[in-house]
């Protein structure tokens, strides 16, 4: 990937993505055709490039097959007035060794939502962390963790592009399925 270059965002949307728990994201499928999807999110700023972590539960997902095809993606701010879109750039993370502390920093904002079961989660990436940072093997728990840390997905984007403001209304609706399965 080229070098990328930093895009100033508006102080109104690095408040929506600081606070916020949910991003849509318009991406291209293998048929040509767009899908908007929402998932959860991590935002992050490296030297002034901004840029977010999608992820979820393990197994294969569509929607990742699809970024890894046609990287170019639109992200949608949901959660919060005003509504911004920004275009962006996916890139599918598959080593583990990498993908970690992408996982664990979209887990520690997860966790920040009300309701989640932190004191259980943050033991769990207390005792990882730790086993990593002691450059220990793979062993007992921490296999099963290994298991599911590789089946999580791992997208970044990045931004490429200028946000602009929606003055059309609401973010984009959520596609449909066209098969009648569910995502």
């Amino acid at each position: 990937m080229p070098e990328t270059k930093a895009h100033k965002l508006p102080v109104q949307l690095e408040k929506i993505l600081s606070d916020s728990f949910y991003i849509r994201t318009t991406l291209t499928r293998k048929n040509g055709t767009k899908r908007t999807i929402e998932t959860t999110y991590v935002w992050s700023q490296e030297n002034g490039v901004n840029k977010i972590i999608l992820s979820g539960y393990p197994g294969k997902r569509d929607w990742v097959a699809s970024m890894s095809r046609n990287p170019e993606v639109t992200v949608h701010s949901v959660e919060f007035e005003p509504w911004f879109d920004v275009p962006a750039e996916a890139r599918v993370i598959r080593d583990l060794n990498e993908k970690l502390p992408k996982i664990f920093s979209f887990i520690e904002h997860w966790a920040l939502r009300p309701g989640f079961p932190r004191t259980k989660f943050k033991i769990l990436l207390g005792a990882v962390k730790i086993n990593r940072a002691l450059k220990l093997p793979w062993w007992g728990p921490f296999i099963i963790a290994k298991r599911i840390f590789n089946g999580m997905p791992c997208v970044e984007i990045t931004f490429t592009g200028d946000a602009v403001l929606r003055t059309d209304g609401a973010p984009p609706p959520l596609s449909e399925p066209q098969d009648g399965r569910p995502f």
